[in-house]
């Protein structure tokens, strides 16, 4: 009896696996463009930016927070506000590569989540990508340190889940286009909006200033690189998303 659950739970996960690894048909044309459109939307208008800068800003702090794991640094918490900001703390030595990895990992995060999205999209792992997505949302959960935070990752997880477990392949199709769309035009913005800041002299504590500071290169140096980062992965992972 043992034996036979446990072929049964074998082959439920290897059916699993496969559903997860395996490709899926792309959408038809004009549901790609459909979901630029629609990403377009809810990142040009001021007003809607507002909210959706929320999503970015997820991304932003979860690539401090990872780029920090990754350089061996330990991460302490972190925090979204209704603002839009978030904090992201870690510990160990105030100077080094770590430390400059982890400060150069925030505007360069959405982006570059975009780029490897596109990627997955291109060859046809919408599956994959969503639950890619889910399972970066569930680790950063038990990392918010506030309320907000763990409401906004909380929906935003929340809804990876029911599109992934409920919505047929059209549909999926879609979300993760739309998603992946919104990621690169997304990570465009705030590097705009933080020159923007430190041209009327605000910012001062800002991630390029930041990285100034650990570097001694010119935070205008670095807020280029979040320029460069940020167009190219658009190029780039449009090109894939487009098919070109």
């Amino acid at each position: 009896m043992e034996s036979m659950v446990s072929t049964v739970a074998a082959a439920s996960l290897a059916s699993l696996w496969d559903e997860v690894s395996g490709t899926q048909p792309d959408p038809d044309t004009w549901v790609v463009f459909a979901t630029l459109a629609a990403a377009a939307a809810v990142v040009v208008p001021q007003g809607l930016w507002r909210l959706s800068r929320n999503a970015v800003t997820i991304a932003h702090e979860g690539g401090h927070g990872l780029v920090a794991l990754l350089t061996g640094r330990t991460l302490t918490g972190i925090r979204l506000h209704s603002d839009t900001s978030g904090l992201t703390v870690s510990r160990g030595k105030p100077h080094g590569i770590g430390m400059i990895l982890t400060a150069a990992a925030g505007y360069t995060a959405p982006p570059l989540l975009g780029l490897g999205g596109a990627a997955l999209l291109g060859a046809g792992r919408i599956t994959l990508l969503l639950w890619l997505a889910t399972a970066l949302l569930v680790a950063m959960l038990v990392m918010i340190r506030n309320a907000y935070g763990a409401m906004s990752v909380l929906v935003t997880g929340g809804t990876f889940v029911l599109v992934s477990w409920l919505a047929g392949p059209q549909v999926q199709a879609a979300f993760a286009y739309a998603v992946v769309w919104f990621l690169l035009l997304g990570g465009v913005r705030p590097a705009f909006e933080l020159q923007a800041k430190r041209s009327r002299g605000g910012a001062g504590d800002s991630d390029a200033d930041q990285l100034s500071r650990l570097t001694h290169v010119p935070a205008g140096l670095w807020l280029f690189l979040f320029h460069a980062v940020s167009l190219c992965a658009l190029l780039g992972g449009g090109r894939w998303l487009l098919g070109l």
